[in-house]
């Protein structure tokens, strides 16, 4: 059950973020990246990859396990930026995303919950 409300989220959220950031880079700039990075194509970049992996959730909320390693993906990178992005960031006081940070940090703490290790290993 709960695979199946981390992939209707990234459906709903993912896909938001990655229609927004492909097609509308600088209204993605002000809001998902608040102002922190610049509107450049490297937005866009990163807004294939969030629609990517919502058109890949399409698929794992009708077969849950079978789309597992989507979910690490996410939890990886998520996982990475946050520590090697956000807290130097946050020790330093520099300017940082601070709405996707905390997104980011939730889904790193929900992700391992849900997923299904035994199917998994």
């Amino acid at each position: 059950m709960m695979l199946l409300f981390i992939y209707a989220a990234n459906i709903i959220v993912a896909g938001y973020i990655g229609l927004l950031s492909l097609f509308f880079k600088q209204k993605a700039s002000e809001t998902i990246f608040q102002n922190v990075y610049k509107s450049t194509d490297v937005i866009r970049l990163v807004g294939s990859l969030w629609l990517s992996i919502a058109i890949l959730s399409v698929l794992g909320f009708f077969n849950p396990e079978v789309f597992i390693p989507v979910l690490l993906l996410q939890f990886l990178y998520k996982g990475l930026w946050l520590m090697i992005v956000a807290l130097p960031c946050i020790y330093y006081k520099e300017p940082y995303p601070k709405g996707m940070a905390f997104f980011f940090l939730v889904w790193v703490i929900i992700i391992p919950i849900g997923i299904s290790w035994r199917y998994l290993f």
